[in-house]
């Protein structure tokens, strides 16, 4: 099997779930233990810093938060751009870098927990989301919010 492509399938599912804002298919990539800490700018490289947003993955409360927030933005663009993938020598764990460039706009109120309450939720910078094989099935069990790195000489 071409773990490596295994891993890519679940990066451009994913990437489908928002861009068709469709919950269940969003949902099908999280681990049950999935736990998602979130920086409050794109540099905010201290987790100090961090907050949680939704707690430990359950489905029924992320499904109510991800169908609010599909319910009250529409999406104006959702570019994502895998950069590197490696798979662990046991072919059981997995990260993947990817730079994301998605825009939402609000077109009705909602809930703020995902917001500043600006009418633009623009999320933008470099992602490095961890996977898991769980009974031959890949799931994010981690991905710290994402970030804006400086350029490196």
């Amino acid at each position: 099997m071409d773990r490596e492509a295994e891993i890519q399938e679940i990066i451009d599912r994913e990437s489908r779930g928002y861009d068709e804002e469709d919950a269940d298919l969003l949902l099908s990539v999280y681990h049950p233990d999935m736990v998602w800490a979130w920086p409050p700018t794109p540099t905010s490289y201290d987790p100090m810093d961090w907050v949680l947003r939704m707690g430990r993955y359950d489905e029924k409360r992320w499904r109510v938060l991800i169908e609010r927030f599909f319910a009250t933005h529409t999406i104006v663009h959702n570019h994502r751009v895998t950069r590197k993938i490696v798979v662990s020598p046991e072919g059981d764990g997995a990260f993947a870098v990817v730079d994301i460039d998605t825009l939402w706009r609000r077109e009705a109120e909602g809930d703020t927990a995902w917001h500043d309450g600006s009418t633009e939720e623009h999320v933008i910078g470099r992602a490095c989301k961890i996977y898991t094989l769980v009974n031959g099935e890949w799931k994010m069990l981690y991905q710290p919010g994402t970030m804006q790195y400086p350029e490196t000489a």
